[in-house]
């Protein structure tokens, strides 16, 4: 990738010994734009939205606006008043799944490899409103089963609820498929898009999904964002979980009545200057092109994927790098994760992520301790990928 963009992101440029960030699927770093944007707000209009009549609370309101109409386009939604913004994608999860009404005897739909930001909502609701939970299983190597899934397709599943790209493995999961599926079986489909929005172009209309939900620090955006898109004729018909200021046109002591979507899913003072970081981070990304930022992840997988071959690596996943996006985890036999990932930070900066990377349910199911994910984006590079292999080399040898 050019090396102008690298020169957009200061920690990769600040002085000392390089970091080689490879955590993105966690959280990416953020571009001098965004975080001007993000000082804009400060300096130039720092006031409330939505109430004010003064100028500045003008201002506020235009640039909302503009934000909303940004990420509109960025997801390809219909209108702008289907974009909700939140704080993640974990709030966007928790708000449809709880606002639709689902009550004793409906039954959700998941994956086998849910982050737990879809798998517990949804053990909550099973527990509280009797629903049934049904988890379709994926294939061996971690692709999706669809003969599986069909068969789980009955009149009881109101909604079906799947990550679009696993944050385990980097596979994404056909959701056109999944929602014709659905749809044809009269249900509702809300997509988990936090490791998918970023990489790579998610078109609403054209997947035709009812719900997407995705965080902005995954996307070069600010912490604490994200955006819930839903159908608009859906939205309307659902009553919010979280109410309050700015979600009501008018009360009495007795009654209130609410406004539309998106206002009466967007709760109190809202995180202004994070709506227009977002914004922009969605408007760099879209200068840089979906197409290429993906084409990019996959040739930096391929590339560390053929040059770690020797190295007795245990990856997780598809063989084919091809199908797993950004993201290359695996493990060392001997070595835990943890210890593997401290010796890449205290050799050589190289940052990566350990654990289970919050699905303790398929690593626990599959009798697995966790796994190293090292995960890329637009701003590494080949030598960066190299120095990882190198120094993976050193720590094989230390074992």
């Amino acid at each position: 990738m050019d090396e102008k963009i690298r020169s957009d992101f200061p920690v990769l440029n600040r002085e000392g010994k390089p970091i080689i960030y490879l955590d993105s699927a966690c959280q990416t770093l953020r571009p001098n734009q965004v975080i001007d944007k993000i000082n804009e707000y400060y300096k130039e209009y720092p006031a409330c939205g939505g109430r004010s009549l003064h100028k500045l609370g003008k201002m506020v309101d235009e640039k909302v606006i503009e934000s909303r109409k940004r990420m509109q386009k960025f997801i390809g939604a219909k209108k702008s008043e289907e974009v909700i913004f939140t704080k993640n994608t974990t709030e966007g999860i928790n708000i449809i799944l709880n606002s639709l009404s689902l009550k004793s005897g409906d039954a959700v739909i998941t994956t086998d490899k849910e982050h737990n930001s879809v798998l517990l909502p949804v053990q909550f609701l099973a527990k509280r409103k009797g629903i049934e939970h049904k988890i379709t299983k994926s294939n061996d190597d971690g692709t999706f089963n669809l003969d599986k899934f069909q068969e789980l397709l009955t009149p009881e599943v109101k909604l079906v609820s799947v990550v679009h790209t696993s944050n385990i493995d980097g596979f994404t999961n056909p959701a056109k498929e999944i929602v014709k599926a659905a749809h044809d079986n009269g249900s509702l489909v809300l997509l988990d898009g936090a490791q998918s929005v970023p990489h790579k172009e998610v078109d609403v209309k054209k997947l035709d999904v009812d719900f997407l939900a995705f965080s902005g620090h995954k996307m070069c955006g600010p912490s604490g964002t994200g955006i819930l898109y839903g159908k608009y004729d859906l939205l309307k018909n659902m009553e919010p979980i979280f109410v309050g200021g700015e979600t009501v046109s008018n009360s009495t002591y007795t009654t209130s009545e609410m406004e539309n979507p998106p206002e009466r899913f967007e709760p109190g003072l809202q995180n202004y200057a994070g709506m227009v970081g977002l914004a922009e981070a969605a408007r760099y990304l879209q200068k840089i092109g979906m197409d290429k930022i993906q084409r990019h992840d996959v040739e930096l997988n391929k590339y560390l994927t053929e040059n770690a071959r020797d190295l007795g690596l245990q990856i997780l996943g598809p063989s084919d790098p091809g199908l797993r996006s950004g993201v290359f985890s695996f493990n060392i036999k001997g070595l835990d994760p943890h210890e593997i990932a401290i010796m890449l930070d205290h050799t050589n900066n190289i940052a990566v992520r350990s654990g289970m990377h919050c699905v303790h349910s398929w690593f626990n199911e599959n009798e697995i301790k966790g796994s190293v994910r090292a995960s890329m984006y637009f701003y590494n590079t080949k030598e960066e990928i190299e120095t990882f292999i190198s120094t993976l080399k050193e720590i094989i040898k230390l074992r």
